[in-house]
């Protein structure tokens, strides 16, 4: 079955990773983007919605009818946030999308970007990995079709990616020219275009776990 996929945060540096896989991929039958700022891209198979207000996608009911895939790509940093808002915007907005979409179609797979480490135990000193193991859980309760939480590590951008976050832009400017040592260490270490890959490979491949390292991204991503 061809893959019709939403995609949230596709202006993103990940979002921007898997939109360009899926608009390049033939298994991707048709792309439906949800933002609140235009990603600026024009394809046959690419629909845009600018939707300002993410935490009431009430109103979208019938534009997101249709569709049986979703990657959750949006996401902010923890260093600039307090636990409150980092727990508004990385569990309960995702929680709140994936319960939309449940209630349009239960036959529905759910690909979710959470990060290295993330602690399913939610007891860990470190904020942010006790935030992502909380929506890992919760997403992984629902009952969708599938669904796959992607724990990346380091992230090289590649294809011109960039990142809409200033902090961002000059965290990679200083690892840039470290990348071609840090390929090695594939239990920790990936690129956008490999990201991407993985993401559409876990649904064709039907792979069978609901968890991606580092490495197992690597692995798909081939």
């Amino acid at each position: 079955m061809k893959i019709k996929a939403i995609i949230f945060g596709s202006t993103g540096m990940i979002g921007q990773a898997v939109l360009l896989e899926c608009l390049e991929n033939n298994e991707v039958e048709t792309v439906l983007v949800i933002n609140r700022h235009s990603c600026n891209k024009k394809h046959l198979k690419l629909k845009e919605i600018i939707h300002y207000n993410l935490f009431d996608l009430t109103s979208l009911t019938k534009e997101l009818t249709g569709y049986n895939t979703c990657f959750y790509c949006l996401g902010k940093t923890s260093v600039i946030i307090s636990e409150n808002e980092y727990l508004r915007i990385t569990y309960e907005l995702t929680i709140h999308a994936a319960s939309i979409l449940l209630k349009i179609n239960k036959d529905f797979t759910f690909c979710y970007i959470s990060g290295a480490k993330a602690d399913s135990s939610e007891n860990s000193k470190i904020m942010q990995l006790r935030v992502k193991g909380k929506t890992e859980n919760a997403l992984l309760a629902m009952p969708f079709k599938k669904a796959y939480m992607f724990r990346p590590g380091y992230i090289q951008p590649m294809q011109g990616i960039k990142s809409r976050s200033t902090l961002t832009i000059f965290f990679y400017a200083i690892f840039k020219p470290m990348y071609f040592i840090l390929k090695h260490f594939k239990s920790f270490v990936t690129n956008t275009n490999i990201l991407g890959k993985a993401m559409i490979n876990a649904l064709l491949n039907n792979y069978e776990g609901n968890i991606l390292e580092s490495k197992d991204i690597n692995r798909m991503g081939k």
